[in-house]
């Protein structure tokens, strides 16, 4: 194309075919009113702030605040030390507290149940609730109250296969429940709304930071320090990255962690497209990328790693500078480590001037990394009078400043009731109810048991899992000593308990699963005494020793003798309850039909042993459903490295969406001590436009006689297509958990935007709306459906603004050799180099260097500076930068009736 003008370079390469307009300039924001810096006048953005404060940086001082492991004070400017490493899984439990070490575990702090739990109760707005609380405890908790407030927590990879070592971390193996639980506990964390917004309450700041992981496609622990995860861009785009993007856009988390692994070759950590062009400009988004603890040691040590046309591998600066280059802003270096890490090798690399696959390095790199990492602390109030962060001051009126410790000397004081209530409540709903079968001659299914008020009853709860010394509380835990396990109810306990509580006079039994001193050696004398009981619950489960970071199962069996202790228990007593507290999915092929009961959970928190007893006597009628398909044992499952989804050849597929076998249990399956009957399914057209959106409605009743609850499931199946097409065999395309009184009915409502309905094409590299006959399956899960409708599709999808990103140069700096800019000299041209991501998936505008392409014919660019003394914007859409200070500058783009918009700052020097 023909070079424009030097007043229009702020759209040179993009807006062949667009109409560029300039506003008027909006009011002035206010300049500081005293003589404090910027960076510590609250008036200001955080992000202004912030590039005032790394502006003041010394190259060394900047590159040492790019580590995790902690990130050392700045006494002239007032930074203290920062530990960005702490962890919140299931509830907080660890805080960077010293210097070049790994994060401390914290003693005594609430333990939830975990994620694959929380993801089995199918309630979003439960997750939230537990997630306030677990960022309340931090606060309270952490330095200050207002520092090592960033945890490298939640785990959003999918469940794509049971014997991964961290499915307990996982939510789901389906992308859209993962993500709307996962957004809950970003939303619920970060102090905001449901709706992903901090409310006046917060008076502006974040309550804390939560860190997406891991990025992307990291679900094998046998070849993680090493491997590639190889799959086509489809597999990339529609299943392993999906929880990310939509998170990205519904809660704008405030970092995501890259992962160990390559993707097709290239370790993560050094992937421009998967980080940069993926993540930031297709997705949208804004916050930090921090590295795995260590990826970027790993790209040299682990991957030994050689870029294209490169004869060797990356060596110790190169490494790090690539990383950063790529998108990677903060260097978790406390992993598999060496000394070389950001703070010793980055300032070598600008020196030398290093080249990566993002242009030359420079220390414009690091000044983007500082302002995106200051901004979230500043967001979360370390730099203002702790009077005005309402998250500090609620923090020490629950515990006062200095008093908590981190040892057993704190008596629990965190654990409050109500947070050791609401664990409780997590737990009870997560239990998924796989079988419920007429127990003896009675007539009535065993569960809830029929415990009287009198007389004798006697019930044998047996297994070693049922009354540890210690429970098993998952990865990730907070260390429990005598105050916080005073606080715990194990399996035993709880069920001892519950009973008695009813019944004085019952009796209930530990039996141990196996003979002392035996870890798998059967313990025969439980097995007899079972058959003396009027029920016997058998308490399977697994622990570290099956699996865990590091180490993946062997396989879906549970460990022995358990599975033995279950056949033979059951054989001698007909009314056998098993409950399996497990990572996930297990073998239970052998003993299935022959007990009365199966309830599952995964590790399910400090109180699980109340919610146990609450499922199993009827106080919480079960409503938790799988989050996974539960395959019948290891002959269904393709290789542990294959990352494929779909069926092949030599794999069934993996999940409910493509798997071509016959599973235990389908995805969505959960039973309940009443019926839940559905009806009326109505969708408000029979056709629909690609571009439009179906609306669904359902009666919904209980027809038991107690109060339950149910997740009404919505399931969508593709026309019918060609085999190469291979679209799944069916999506969830929403659920609604309802609570129904006896008799009642309610109405449960459902919107699908038919673009979620789209694929990805890989020729076109685009998203694409099949045409045809879409089924409507209204189910108790993914295989038993209630009700259908059909609507018709047609049309294609016309692509529309999704998000805006820019990345800002000099004009002075030519087309190559600077990637991006946020500090600029004075009477300098700042040329915005603005990306829309549209929402069929693809980019337009800047890309990357030499790979721009032209917005849209008729969109329509505005620019705006907020502080036109500081960065002008005339008629022409030039930006120039006028005098000293720093300015934000808005973006704003239309384009067929929609509109979005992004800002960036701009410091002037």
């Amino acid at each position: 194309m023909k070079r424009r003008p030097t007043r229009l370079l702020a759209l040179v390469g993009l807006c062949m075919a667009c109409t560029v307009s300039t506003a008027p300039a909006i009011a002035q924001e206010p300049s500081a009113d005293d003589d404090r810096p910027v960076y510590l006048d609250p008036s200001f953005s955080a992000r202004e702030r912030a590039a005032d404060l790394v502006s003041r940086m010394t190259p060394s001082e900047k590159a040492e605040q790019m580590i995790s492991s902690r990130a050392p004070a700045i006494p002239r400017l007032g930074v203290r030390a920062y530990g960005w490493w702490n962890e919140a899984a299931h509830g907080v439990a660890r805080e960077q507290l010293a210097d070049d070490s790994e994060p401390e575990v914290l003693t005594n702090t609430t333990s939830y149940p975990v994620s694959l739990s929380m993801g089995s109760t199918w309630n979003p707005d439960l997750m939230h609730r537990v997630a306030q609380e677990t960022s309340s405890e931090a606060r309270e908790v952490v330095r200050d109250n207002t520092r090592d407030l960033n945890f490298y927590s939640p785990t959003i990879n999918l469940a794509r296969d049971p014997r991964w070592g961290r499915n307990d971390e996982t939510f789901s193996e389906d992308p859209g429940l993962t993500a709307k639980m996962a957004a809950q506990y970003v939303n619920g964390m970060e102090g905001k709304n449901k709706n992903g917004e901090l409310p006046p309450s917060a008076n502006g700041y974040l309550k804390t930071s939560t860190t997406i992981k891991h990025f992307a496609a990291n679900n094998s622990e046998f070849n993680r320090l090493t491997g590639s995860s190889d799959m086509d861009e489809r597999t990339l785009r529609e299943y392993y990255t999906a929880p990310f993007k939509e998170v990205i856009r519904s809660s704008s988390p405030g970092s995501i962690m890259s992962s160990y692994n390559r993707v097709n070759g290239v370790p993560t950590s050094a992937d421009v497209g998967l980080l940069d062009t993926l993540a930031r400009k297709t997705f949208g988004f804004e916050g930090f990328f921090t590295s795995d603890c260590d990826s970027v040691h790993q790209i040299q040590s682990g991957h030994q790693w050689k870029p294209a046309g490169e004869d060797e591998p990356l060596d110790h600066v190169e490494r790090n500078a690539w990383a950063n280059a790529a998108g990677v802003d903060l260097n978790c270096n406390k992993g598999y480590h060496d000394e070389h890490n950001f703070g010793t090798a980055l300032p070598k690399a600008a020196e030398q001037g290093t080249e990566t696959g993002n242009g030359v390095y420079t220390a414009n790199f690091m000044d983007a990394s500082l302002i995106r990492m200051f901004t979230v602390r500043i967001e979360l109030g370390e730099f203002d009078d702790p009077e005005k962060v309402p998250w500090v001051q609620r923090a020490r009126e629950r515990v006062p400043k200095g008093s908590w410790e981190n040892s057993d000397a704190n008596d629990a004081v965190t654990q409050t009731p109500e947070r050791l209530k609401l664990a409780r409540e997590a737990a009870s709903e997560s239990i998924v109810l796989l079988r419920n079968k007429t127990s003896g001659g009675s007539g009535d299914k065993l569960l809830p048991l029929k415990v009287p008020e009198s007389g004798q009853y006697r019930v044998a709860v047996i297994g070693d899992h049922a009354n540890p010394e210690e429970m098993y509380l998952g990865g990730y835990s907070s260390n429990q000593h005598s105050a916080g396990r005073a606080n715990g109810v194990n399996g035993y306990e709880g069920v001892e308990a519950a009973i008695k509580a009813v019944n004085p006079d019952a009796v209930v039994d530990y039996l141990p699963g196996t003979t002392p001193g035996s870890e798998q050696k059967l313990n025969r004398d439980s097995v007899r005494k079972s058959a003396d009981y009027d029920a016997a619950i058998v308490y399977a489960g697994t622990d570290e020793t099956t699996a865990k970071e590091d180490q993946d199962r062997k396989s879906i069996d549970l460990p022995q003798p358990q599975t033995s202790l279950i056949n033979e228990v059951a054989a001698r007593n007909p009314d056998t309850v098993v409950y399996m507290e497990t990572i996930g999915q297990v073998d239970v092929s052998s003993f299935a039909s022959d007990v009365s009961a199966m309830l599952w959970s995964s590790y399910n928190g400090q109180r699980k042993g109340q919610a146990l007893a609450d499922v199993l006597l009827g106080k919480q009628n079960p409503s938790g459903h799988l989050p996974f398909t539960w395959y019948r044992d290891e002959s269904q499952l393709p290789a542990m490295g294959d990352y494929s989804i779909r069926q092949s050849g030599t794999s069934p597929g993996r999940t409910y969406m493509h798997f071509d076998g016959q599973a235990s249990y389908p995805f969505g399956h959960g039973l309940g001590y009443d019926r839940f009957e559905y009806s009326d399914l109505r969708v408000d057209r029979n056709q629909v436009n690609a571009n439009g959106t179906v609306r669904a409605t359902a009666e919904v009743t209980n027809t038991g006689e107690t109060k339950g609850s149910d997740v009404v499931q919505l399931y969508t199946a593709p026309p019918n297509e060609p085999a190469p097409t291979q679209h799944p065999d069916k999506r969830l395309a929403g659920f609604e958990k309802v609570s129904l009184r006896p008799g009642e009915t309610k109405q449960v409502h459902f919107e699908v935007p038919v673009r979620e309905l789209a694929f990805f094409d890989q020729q076109h590299r685009r998203y694409e709306v099949e045409n045809g006959n879409y089924e409507f399956r209204l189910a108790h899960s993914s295989s038993e459906v209630a009700q259908r409708a059909t609507v018709g599709v047609h049309g294609k999808l016309e692509p529309v603004p999704a998000t805006v990103s820019t990345t800002p140069r000099a004009a002075e700096d030519g087309e190559h050799g600077i990637t991006v800019r946020k500090m600029f000299p004075r009477d300098t041209v700042v040329k915005p180099r603005i990306t829309v991501s549209m929402n069929d998936g693809t980019l337009r505008g800047h890309i990357a260097d030499s790979q721009d392409t032209p917005l849209p014919r008729g969109t329509r660019v505005d620019y705006r500076s907020n502080r036109p003394d500081v960065v002008s914007v005339n008629r022409h859409g030039e930006i120039r930068t006028q005098d000293q200070g720093v300015a934000t500058i808005t973006a704003n783009v239309r384009y067929r009736g929609t509109s979005e918009s992004t800002s960036f700052v701009v410091k002037v020097e």
